[in-house]
This record gives structure tokens, sequence and C-alpha cells, in this order.
């Protein structure tokens, strides 16, 4: 009886440095595989190689694949496993991170890839060098409701919530004017201390769970480690004099707006 088919699993794309094989023993990657490092054979392999783990084909093939992408306890272990692995492998060099479930029929057609694409991610390794990650997000806080803003003066029940709308909605447009204010802010701040930047989509809506108000800039900065020290502090002042707008940032974080390769022949 022949054995079941093995997929090659990508986390991401390295150098093939020593500090990154000395790391791999200790990581326990998607499924609870060991993490290893394949890169081209020979005393010279290259300049870029892939951190992967061999995956029982039964389980992640694509009609398996379709059914665990609707288990979503199954979608968050193997998402926590995936995202481990790189930022382990971030603490120790440059990464270029995959995304989640980037699989090849075996080794053979890894390599293929890698070789067909060495020089793309070589060139976005030697970009984000030296760089991280940092999230950006600014949300407008929501305006008192209108049983807050007492009227002045006998007037009639009427008469006084109208008033107290009216001053919500002025506050309300006040907090916008005071975010369209702070994202300028930012904005001078990033041409000034980052690299680059991305836009995403505004997150709003139940999944997001609390939040300190409406997300209106939802942005992630590759900044320059020497400069990270200072690009954090003037964003976290950004709204320091505008209590309308709350500013949030998160990170460190490994490169993975940044990370898309060219999109190139025989993809996974």
């Amino acid at each position: 009886m022949s054995a079941p088919p093995v997929l090659t699993y990508v986390y991401a794309v390295t150098p093939p440095a020593p500090a990154v094989r000395r790391l791999l023993p200790s990581l326990t990657g998607v499924g609870g595989r060991p993490v290893t490092l394949l890169d081209a054979p020979g005393e010279d392999p290259g300049p870029v190689a892939f951190v992967i783990s061999d995956v029982p084909g039964p389980e992640w093939d694509e009609d398996a694949l379709k059914a665990r992408f609707e288990d979503l306890r199954w979608l968050e272990e193997a998402a926590q496993a995936h995202h481990r692995v790189i930022e382990a492998l971030a603490a120790h060099t440059t990464v270029l991170p995959l995304r989640l479930a980037t699989l090849y029929a075996d080794h053979a057609g890894a390599l293929a890839a890698l070789g067909r694409q060495g020089q793309a991610f070589a060139t976005l390794l030697a970009r984000l060098s030296g760089h991280t990650e940092y999230g950006v997000k600014v949300y407008v806080r929501p305006a008192p409701p209108p049983d807050d803003a007492a009227p002045s003066g006998a007037v009639s029940p009427g008469r006084a919530y109208l008033l107290a709308r009216r001053t919500q909605r002025h506050a309300h447009e006040d907090h916008y004017r005071q975010a369209g204010a702070v994202t300028e802010r930012i904005a001078a701040i990033a041409r000034r201390l980052a690299g680059d930047h991305v836009r995403h989509p505004v997150q709003n809506g139940p999944l997001t769970g609390a939040s300190p108000g409406e997300n209106v800039l939802n942005d992630a900065y590759l900044v320059p480690d020497a400069d990270a020290g200072e690009f954090l502090a003037a964003v976290a002042g950004a709204a320091r004099d505008l209590p309308g707008v709350h500013v949030e940032v998160t990170g460190p974080w490994a490169p993975y707006s940044f990370a898309t390769p060219p999109p190139a022949p025989g993809t996974p």
C-alpha cells in the first residue's frame, strides 16, 4: 500500500542564512509539522530560500481546503501557526511572508517556482531589509447622545430635543474635521519617516469587536528600523489635542502588506 501524497507548504521566503537554519528546528508549523528550509541544491544555493513544512495531501489538497476554510476554529489555528513561524523568522532575518496555504505538489515544484521568481524575491527582500511594518488606524469618536446635552433656559421638550440633536450633529461634524486634520498629520509624518505605505479597507461592522468609534483610516507603513521610535512617537501624538479622534498603532509586524511578489507562471 503506497503512502499518502505529501504536499509542500510554504510560509515565507528568507535568505538561506545560518541563523535561519539554526532557528528552524525549534519551530512548529501548521498541523504541528516540523519546519525546514528548502533551497537549491549545491554549494551555491542562491540568495533566497523557502521556509516549508511537508503536510499530508489528503488534509491539504484543494478539496480538503474547501471544507476546512469553512471551519473557523481550524482556520484560526492554521493562521496562528503560520503567523508564529513568520514572526519567529522576522526576529532573526528579513522575511517575505507568503499567504496562508501556499502549497506546491512537491519539493521539485516549489524549487522550480523559487528558481523562476528568485530574483524578484531577492529584490523584495533587499527592499524590506532593515524595515518593519506598523499599522495605524484612525477612529472618529461618537458624539454624545442628545440626552447628554442639556438646553439652557426654559424651553419646551420638543425644542429641547431639537437643540440637543443639533448639538450632537455639530459635535459629530467637528469630530470628522478633527479626523481629517489627524490623517493629514499622519501623512506628513509618513512622508518624512516611512519608506512606503499601503491603504487597507477600513474596518467597521460586527466582526471588528469593540472599537473606540468609526474607523476612517486603516494604513500600513514600512518604517526604517532606525526611524521607528520617532515614527511611533509622532503618530501617537497626532491626535493629542483633538479629543474627537482616537489613533491606534499596531506592530511591529513582519511586512505582510509589502510582500506581494510580481506574478509569475506556475503559481501554486
